[in-house]
């Protein structure tokens, strides 16, 4: 990770680490539901704090700013997103192996489809420090699916130069985001299981064809 991706520090007041992340959890998921319900600008501290079950002075002994809690939101996302991939085994490096890695994240995916759906919109509030940090996670997330592509490669079981590596990496990310970011069309016409099996269909028939 470079000196500008370095992972932004909130600060707070409160000494015990253990307890920072206890608070911080509940601030997380109280603004979760407020966020979706009334959107990052109109929801106030006070409503976070009121969501979390703390009052707004204790809010403030743990976050200077509201934007500090919806950069613990999105670096939430991130983590327990990468924590699941990140789980995941490479071995081999067969196409069963990969399919299984899409289905994973794609499931993932399904999962925080409203804790997305708010980073996608709400990103931009960010201060660019923080952007530049979860966009960071993004490209950790292609890049995992670059490593596992590489190994299929170097297996046999695909051909494929660097450059279609990375883009295919990029694809298959988006593909399954676009599963939280476009639910309004998505989700009207398609079960997630239905979803991934034409997700996988195409993309693995799509690399198969460089």
């Amino acid at each position: 990770m470079t000196e500008k991706d370095k992972r932004p520090q909130v600060q707070s007041t409160v000494k015990d680490e253990n307890l920072i992340a206890i608070r911080r959890e509940q601030m997380i998921q109280g603004a979760i539901k407020l966020f979706k319900e009334k959107g990052f600008h109109r929801a106030t501290t006070r409503e976070i704090a009121k969501a979390a079950g703390f009052s707004i002075g204790t809010l403030y002994e743990y976050i200077r700013t509201k934007e500090d809690v919806l950069y613990l939101v999105c670096d939430s996302i991130y983590h327990h997103a990468m924590e699941r991939l990140s789980s995941y085994e490479i071995k081999a490096g067969t196409i069963d192996e990969l399919k299984e890695m899409i289905r994973e994240y794609f499931l993932q995916i399904d999962s925080m489809v409203d804790e997305l759906t708010i980073m996608y919109q709400e990103t931009k509030s960010l201060s660019k420090e923080a952007q530049r940090y979860v966009f960071s996670k993004e490209f950790e997330m292609v890049a995992t699916f670059e490593r596992l592509l590489q190994r299929c490669v170097q297996s046999g079981e695909l051909t494929m130069t660097d450059k279609q590596i990375h883009l295919a990496a990029n694809n298959l990310v988006v593909s399954g985001q676009s599963w939280a970011f476009r639910k309004w069309a998505l989700h009207r016409q398609h079960s997630i299981e239905e979803f991934i099996d034409m997700q996988i269909t195409l993309f693995i028939s799509g690399i198969k064809g460089f």
